[in-house]
């Protein structure tokens, strides 16, 4: 159903405002704004459950026009909290089972703002970095919505990882699969469980508060720490879990927020960054190989370089080549490992697919070494 044109304000933390129509659901919500440069895969953007608590604004022009199909999710509802757009097409046109992103938005009260300059926000968001934002198309009453943005706490120091774990325990896969992989999750996308399944594994998915005990019990051959939303530094508790999976020389990988977790339970830091990493274009260096990859990026906060390299149990595996900022690591006489950002990039792109193929060549080597012992 094409929805009626309402005017739509959108108000920064420091009191710039922009004002445009509404797309997707009637309402007014807040979040951290952010952006996007990726040219398509909005479905995945909209359903990855890292992006929990973020309004995000498009930086291309046309959104919506291929509308949406049930295989293309990341989760099981929309989990931004705010779409901003320059165009957003009602009616849509692809090959299949699709339906519109309007309806899409509207099912899971997403309201959004189109018709506005993205080109100048997002250039205002690298000056002036990111920050928290509210969005209406009830009201355009700058004092009241400021009075609403006031209320709500910074992104730095907020944990949202429970507000997108699953809440029991489930597999997937083959139980008879020649890797049983337990994947901690902090936020996790479907198609890291894809990846793994794809690779003969028999994937147990545990919420993100597990114990140590109740993943041992289980016998797994690795761990998968998954991506995830908010600051990483207030999940103690993970952080001690993912210290004792170490330290008993589990076979790890980490991504996004896992890879976080990973380094802090290793006494190294994070910091908030000024705009964050988000697109499908960001150039990551191998350091190990020499070989650079096209990745697919989307965080806010990274680990401290300098606390890396001071930390002689540390390597760093992985830079980025845009600023420098850390992108990978591994443990020195364990076997685990982790990146910053999201080799399973669906749609794209698929440079860093082979950082599964090593996950799994780990798992491999360590069940030899346990044979011959």
């Amino acid at each position: 159903m094409i929805q009626k044109e309402i005017t739509t304000v959108l108000l920064l933390e420091d009191g710039t405002v922009f004002y445009g129509k509404s797309c997707g659901a009637i309402g007014t919500t807040t979040g951290e704004i952010a952006f996007n440069t990726g040219m398509t895969g909005y479905q995945e953007i909209f359903t990855d459950p890292s992006y929990y608590g973020q309004i995000v604004v498009m930086a291309t022009s046309h959104i919506g026009n291929y509308g949406v199909q049930a295989h293309e999710v990341e989760s099981n509802s929309v989990k931004i909290k705010a779409l901003v757009t320059k165009k957003f097409s009602q009616t849509h046109s692809r090959y299949g089972e699709t339906t519109s992103l309007q309806e899409y938005l509207e099912k899971d009260g997403v309201v959004g703002i189109m018709d506005i300059d993205t080109r100048a926000l997002v250039r205002y968001i690298r000056d002036n970095g990111a920050q928290n934002a509210i969005i209406s198309s009830e009201t355009t009453d700058i004092e009241s919505l400021k009075a609403q943005l006031d209320m709500l706490p910074s992104m730095k120091g907020m944990e949202l990882a429970s507000k997108v774990s699953t809440k029991e325990a489930y597999t997937v896969g083959n139980e008879n699969a020649n890797f049983r992989v337990a994947l901690l999750d902090l936020g996790v996308k479907k198609n890291i469980v894809r990846c793994l399944s794809e690779r003969d594994c028999f994937v147990k998915v545990f919420p993100y508060n597990t114990s140590f005990d109740t993943i041992k019990e289980w016998n797994p051959d690795g761990i998968m720490l998954s991506n995830g939303p908010g600051d990483p530094e207030p999940l103690d508790d993970v952080i001690n879990t993912v210290k004792q999976l170490v330290d008993a020389d589990y076979t790890i990988f980490g991504i996004c927020l896992g890879h976080q977790m990973l380094a802090l339970s290793q006494g190294l830091t994070t910091k908030k960054m000024h705009n964050g990493h988000r697109g499908i274009n960001h150039p990551i260096k191998n350091n190990i190989t020499g070989k650079c990859e096209v990745t697919s990026q989307n965080h806010g906060f990274v680990v401290d370089m300098d606390a890396a390299n001071a930390n002689e149990n540390i390597t760093v595996t992985h830079t980025h080549l845009n600023d420098g900022t850390l992108a990978g690591i591994s443990i020195n006489n364990r076997n685990a490992f982790s990146v910053q950002y999201h080799p399973e990039a669906s749609p794209g792109p698929h440079d860093s697919r082979y950082l599964f193929d090593q996950f799994i060549e780990n798992i491999k080597l360590k069940k030899q070494e346990l044979v011959k012992s």
